[in-house]
């Protein structure tokens, strides 16, 4: 009875410990800054192959220029960019992760309320004025707020060291302008709706 009891607990931890290591995960940086823990599951044909992390069955295939980096669960690493400026890789490998890392941390922490708020109240202005001239305040705001000046604001750092990186700030800011114009058309175009809307119920009472 013992001797079976036995077998049973070393079947157990051995199931757990084959378990723990088919778990074990590469992880595949990518140049738009995304990073993805999946095992690689083959790398021909200037192509890099996983399994779809959220559709069983499923496969992604990257092409190596949308590859930095991959990092293997064995703690080795394979680079795919480097810097040339004939295929317009203009930074070092430092400075391209840097550009990853400002991509990343405005992608989590910049949030764009207030060009959302400002092209929301424009686009009801406009459409309240019931005329065809009224989607261009919203959208013009819009074309500006990819132009304006980006604050970066310390709570939405990774790393206070990051800063002091060019790079840095640059993909910060590519990140916090695509954001600021997408809230810009979202609420300029939600504040048309409800101003157009306000004018037709209320028209008859314009002077």
């Amino acid at each position: 009875m013992l001797n079976k009891f036995l077998v049973i607990v070393i079947l157990i931890f051995s199931g757990q410990k084959l378990n723990s290591q088919n778990s074990v995960q590469d992880t595949v940086y990518l140049m738009n800054g995304l990073t993805i823990g999946q095992k690689i599951i083959d790398t021909t044909f200037s192509t890099v192959t996983i399994d779809h992390p959220k559709k069983i069955g499923k496969k992604i295939h990257y092409e190596w220029n949308q590859l930095y980096m991959i990092r293997y669960a064995n703690g080795k690493q394979r680079y795919y960019y480097s810097q040339d400026s004939s295929i317009n890789n203009i930074f070092t490998r430092k400075e391209m992760w840097l550009f990853m890392k400002g991509e990343n941390d405005a992608r989590r922490g910049f949030k764009a309320r207030g060009a959302l708020i400002t092209s929301g109240i424009l686009g009801f202005l406009g459409g309240a004025s019931g005329t065809i001239f009224g989607p261009l305040a919203p959208y013009g705001f819009m074309a500006l707020s990819g132009v304006t000046k980006i604050r970066i604001k310390h709570k939405t750092i990774s790393n206070p060291v990051f800063i002091e990186s060019d790079a840095y700030i640059l993909g910060y800011e590519r990140v916090a302008r695509q954001k600021r114009k997408t809230k810009s058309l979202l609420g300029g175009t939600i504040g048309l709706v409800v101003g157009y809307s306000f004018f037709a119920v209320f028209r008859s009472y314009y002077p």
